[in-house]
């Protein structure tokens, strides 16, 4: 029981600075009323390291060091399976909205963005920050207190709320209604989150983590939405806020969800591991 508070501490700590942190960009995207702010990247940037940040600094105070937060590299086959899994869940969607004629396909500009290796550096170094956070710490300290669906679930469901202030106040959305594309990216964001806490619990490794978020950010939002051209439903159905995401995230949650027998049980309690 004492050490389920400490664990609970830890995670309220971890939440708290989390918030703090992030209220200061917050405020500076909120302000602006867009993304459009000076010194873009490096707030990006800033943005999503604070949840690293956080779980750093929680680490720190709670057991002196940063172990714990999946340093370890794991298997092979497991970071090559989360460097294309983005790739795989979501180019059916595209495809479909391509032949559909829902959506137009730029076929000189996707050539020239196929590799960029340097935005996938970038896109590694800003997601690495949020992941040290959401799956290297958050992850792994809920999984000590409950089962694997819970821990996605609720993984995800954080994940995306901390997306909220960004999504309803400062454009990080599509021209679709706001709450249809808060919806659709909570969806969405839940949805992939069972990957990426399968990934982390069965690897140990926040490095998982790390490529599927960044390889995540790289094809949809630096590929596929930029080669795709809108004819006004497009952006219904495509993006982190269309509905073809959405559905292919349930789809990806269902998959990993059925090999949660494969995971080891939760470190504290065993009341729900068969979830």
């Amino acid at each position: 029981m004492q050490e389920k508070k400490r664990t609970s501490k830890e995670i309220s700590t971890f939440l708290i600075l989390t918030l703090g942190f992030s209220s200061f960009f917050y405020s500076r995207y909120l302000s602006a009323g867009s993304l459009n702010v000076e010194k873009a990247f490096l707030h990006v940037l800033g943005l999503m390291w604070c949840p690293g940040i956080s779980a750093i600094f929680t680490s720190l105070i709670f057991q002196k060091n940063l172990r714990g937060l999946g340093w370890g590299w794991g298997k092979t086959r497991f970071q090559v399976l989360s460097f294309f899994l983005p790739f795989l869940y979501a180019l059916p969607v595209y495809v479909v909205v391509w032949i559909g004629g829902w959506g137009g396909l730029d076929v000189q500009f996707s050539t020239a963005l196929l590799a960029y290796p340097v935005a996938i550096f970038l896109s590694c170094l800003t997601a690495l920050g949020e992941e040290i956070g959401w799956r290297g710490f958050l992850v792994s300290r809920l999984r000590r207190l409950m089962g694997f669906t819970q821990v996605s679930f609720l993984s995800g469901l954080i994940w995306a709320v901390w997306h909220m202030p960004l999504i309803l106040f400062s454009g990080y959305n599509s021209s679709a209604p706001i709450l249809y594309t808060a919806l659709c990216f909570t969806i969405m964001a839940v949805g992939i989150s069972f990957a990426f806490a399968w990934l982390r619990i069965k690897t140990g490794s926040v490095w998982t983590a790390m490529f599927l978020h960044a390889m995540h950010n790289y094809f949809i939002q630096s590929h596929f939405d930029r080669i795709t051209v809108d004819t006004d439903i497009t952006k219904y159905l495509t993006g982190e806020f269309g509905a073809g995401l959405a559905l292919s995230a349930v789809l990806v949650a269902y998959i990993f969800w059925a090999k949660r027998g494969r995971l080891s049980k939760p470190l504290l309690s065993a009341t729900h591991s068969r979830f």
